[in-house]
């Protein structure tokens, strides 16, 4: 008779909430099930063993031995219905109180009165079958996790880790064995021995457990006295609501996960939470920040914080904050220098004239309202200035600038103006993050993601690596950033970082990286409304050193200079580089000082590497700048020659092909330098 018991159709009964939990598989948040439980995971490991001991002691004792009926007990039971006319004692095992409950989880679902079943033999016929079937077709250890699962506790709380944490506040593997004893006596009445609507009757009942433990030598004398004296808890705890509107993202795109695992800290992100609030409050109404953090050498988002305060509605808590799209400031500005950088127009020593100048109808001013005169690049990238950054990008062209950030893949639709170098281009906090990626780590092909799955993302698209600057590029950029002022009672030099302040004092932005950690920071009010006096510098720039002191790391070295370095300054520069402006390059390239004992290729450095589109391959060149020799310069590459103008210092070269390439210079007198260089 036994081997024609149908198998036990449990799909629907492990219908469980769904839960995000961090890369240590801590949880993060949960959500009810279709029908508004809580009904969470567990498996029997994640629970305090002296649960178990106290559960068998009081539920069922011959667990383990018995196939799911204990004869002696149910004969009992049914002679004390026969006397009395009701059930007296249930004489139910675990196994048969599972089958109740798999019963009643199935009556529910199908639409069917779910308030009490009526107690009567029939019924506990109707256990002892399903209580074979299910001895028959699983383990012992999935009949516990069962009930597990679907004990009652009261209003919408089904299985021990949801009642764990909403009545203790913790994971059911850190159960005391008073709260264990209580989690035992609770599933016989729910609602009566409710803790948070009944807790004398819970204390009761808890301590009834309890003494049954101590008489047959579960407990010892010390651990029941002590367990008698623990107060009963009298409220309900909220569910964990930790990184809620990243929750709400993976659950959404991951439909079918009953367990979605990110790339977060829970440690990191409950402390940078409370850092972010903190911080928002003491700037004022209204505002709101966000923060990602990113592992850049993987690209594992580690923490983020959408909000200030998820709950705080004048806030706007529950709108995610790092998916806006806002105007980033003078973020944007390292971007500009680093493809100067990348086409030879400019190093960081390179002199610029900080001075009025108008292109058409527009004429850009600094945020100072002053002209700081001759400065080097360097010096105008630390101190954020707006002049050279429109006069760097006006020689670069905003269209040449646009599509190199769509040649990476990371933005399609920046305008092609000269006001994007003051921040006239929208960017949310995470199209920033990914950007400045290909500054603190340009040689790695690393894509953002918060997913893992057994070690790998799940949610990590085919990322074919585009970097958006040339190595030697993003470690100019990045050392410029080093010696930029830091906040207040900060070390300098530990960070790179910039910091950006959106036309109206609308957005504050901070940005910054050592040789492992990336960090983003806006700061803002939701509605896009102004704030009196909003700076990156002072609102969020305060925000990104104390993420960093969170980490709680030492700060990771920055990775050492590549080869194509130039390290000179001054009149030591090559002459093509020592002045930005055309005319004084002109005079500094022709100039005596100009004509050393050996003519030297300035750009492209040795090694360089060069990243190619194949929709842009017939447009795509190559800058050529040599300095020293005397003119007339000959232009090779591979051998062969290279149309130019014999009496200046500069050239291009359309390569139309990828791979390895030599490049050679001869001048009058007949010496030579070369390099080689790579297209990919």
């Amino acid at each position: 008779m036994m081997k024609r018991l149908a198998p036990v159709d449990l799909s629907e009964t492990f219908n469980t909430s769904v839960i995000v939990v961090d890369r240590n598989d801590h949880l993060l948040r949960a959500f009810t099930t279709a029908n508004g439980r809580w009904r969470l995971p567990l498996s029997q490991k994640d629970v305090a063993p002296h649960y178990y001991d106290l559960l068998l002691n009081f539920e069922d004792k011959s667990f383990y031995e018995h196939k799911g009926v204990v004869p002696k007990a149910f004969l009992r039971a049914a002679w004390q219905w026969g006397r009395n006319g009701r059930i007296i004692s249930g004489g139910s095992t675990l196994t048969m109180q599972v089958a109740r409950l798999i019963a009643l989880h199935n009556s529910q679902m199908n639409g069917q009165k779910s308030s009490r079943q009526r107690k009567s033999l029939w019924t506990k016929f109707a256990q002892i079958k399903l209580a074979f079937r299910l001895e028959k077709h699983l383990s012992k250890q999935q009949i516990m996790e069962l009930y597990l699962q679907l004990a009652p506790f009261g209003g919408n709380l089904e299985g021990v880790r949801a009642a764990s944490l909403a009545y203790f506040g913790k994971e059911p593997k850190s159960l005391s064995i008073a709260e264990a004893a209580t989690l035992v006596a609770i599933p016989q009445s729910p609602e009566s021995r409710r803790p948070d609507r009944h807790p004398s009757r819970a204390k009761k009942a808890r301590n009834r457990v309890l003494q049954r433990a101590y008489i047959n030598g579960v407990i010892s004398k010390g651990d029941y006295l002590y367990a008698l004296r623990q107060k009963m808890i009298s409220k309900r705890l909220a569910f964990p609501m930790i990184a809620p509107h990243l929750s709400e993202q993976v659950v959404a795109s991951n439909k079918k996960d009953k367990i979605v695992k990110t790339t977060l800290q829970r440690h990191l992100q409950e402390k940078l939470e409370t850092l972010a609030r903190s911080h928002a409050h003491r700037l004022g109404k209204g505002l709101s920040a966000a923060i990602l953090v990113v592992n850049h050498q993987t690209g594992e988002v580690i923490s983020h914080v959408g909000a200030a305060d998820y709950f705080d509605h004048d806030r706007f808590g529950p709108i995610d904050m790092t998916g806006r799209i806002r105007s980033p400031g003078s973020t944007i500005k390292p971007f500009i220098y680093g493809m100067g950088f990348d086409a030879g127009l400019a190093h960081p020593e390179t002199l610029i004239e900080d001075a009025p100048v108008r292109y058409g109808l527009y004429a850009p001013e600094n945020f100072d309202g002053k002209f700081h005169g001759t400065v080097t690049l360097r010096k105008a990238l630390q101190s954020s200035l707006n002049i050279p950054a429109v006069k760097l990008l006006a020689s670069i062209k905003p269209a040449r600038f646009s599509a190199r950030f769509r040649y990476a893949g990371l933005h399609k639709s920046i305008p092609n103006n000269l006001a994007i170098a003051l921040g006239g281009v929208g960017f949310s906090l995470f199209d920033l993050t990914k950007s400045y990626l290909h500054i603190a780590n340009p040689e790695s092909a690393v894509e953002l993601h918060t997913l893992k799955s057994k070690g790998r993302t799940t949610n990590e698209k085919v990322f074919k690596h585009r970097p958006l600057l040339s190595r030697q590029a993003a470690f100019y950029v990045s050392h410029i950033l080093r010696g930029a002022t830091p906040p207040k009672n900060a070390k300098p030099g530990e960070l790179a970082y910039k910091t950006g302040t959106s036309y109206g004092y609308r957005d504050g932005w901070a940005i910054g990286f050592d040789g492992k950690y990336l960090v983003a920071v806006w700061i803002g009010r939701p509605d896009g409304g102004a704030t009196t006096n909003l700076t990156g510098i002072g609102a969020a720039g305060p925000l990104l050193f104390d993420t960093f002191q969170h980490i709680g790391e030492k700060r990771i070295p920055f990775r050492p200079a590549p080869s194509g370095i130039i390290t000179a300054s001054g009149n030591d520069l090559p002459p093509p580089l020592r002045y930005f402006d055309k005319k004084k390059r002109r005079m500094a390239a022709n100039s005596k000082d100009a004509v050393i004992d050996r003519v030297q290729i300035a750009f492209p450095p040795k090694g360089a590497e060069f990243y190619m589109s194949n929709q842009k391959r017939n447009k795509f060149q190559i800058a050529l700048k040599a300095s020293g020799g005397k003119l007339p310069l000959t232009w090779l590459v591979d051998g062969r020659l290279i149309s130019s103008k014999a009496f200046e210092r500069e050239s291009a070269f359309y390569p139309g092909e990828k791979g390895f390439m030599e490049f050679s210079v001869i001048d009058a007198l007949g010496k030579t330098d070369r390099v080689q260089i790579r297209v990919r």
